[in-house]
């Protein structure tokens, strides 16, 4: 019996979750869709410069699990991209942060970061 998929940490849901070829009006072609988590770990490698094991970290998942979703991720993007296709940004195994926790796996992301930045400041004043 394989093991249970664990929930992937997420800081937030994406701000736009549909992209769509601006030649796409009346297309039947189907939809490419990407998980929750799959987005969040573009995020966080492309758009954060995170490394494959800093993101794994942050999404509570391993390293390993970080370099499976991040190539499925990536193959979709191609697809829509070079095929025109629509991108949806939908599902997957994820958890919000509440952010509250005192280090959470948002420790990484900018605006945590700069708050654990200035709390060590303060600690060292």
């Amino acid at each position: 019996m394989p093991r249970p998929r664990k929930c992937r940490k997420v800081c937030s849901l994406p701000r736009t979750p549909e992209f769509a070829p601006v030649n796409n009006q009346g297309s039947e072609k189907p939809a490419v869709i990407m998980t929750v988590d799959e987005y969040e770990a573009i995020r966080l490698i492309d758009k954060q410069g995170f490394s494959q094991e800093e993101c794994g970290e942050y999404m509570h998942i391993s390293r390993t699990s970080i370099q499976q979703i991040y190539t499925v991720a990536r193959k979709k993007l191609a697809d829509a991209l070079v095929d025109g296709l629509t991108l949806k940004i939908e599902g997957g195994d994820y958890q919000l942060c509440d952010g509250k926790e005192s280090y959470c796996a948002c420790g990484g992301c900018r605006k945590h970061r700069r708050l654990r930045q200035q709390e060590s400041e303060e600690k060292s004043s």
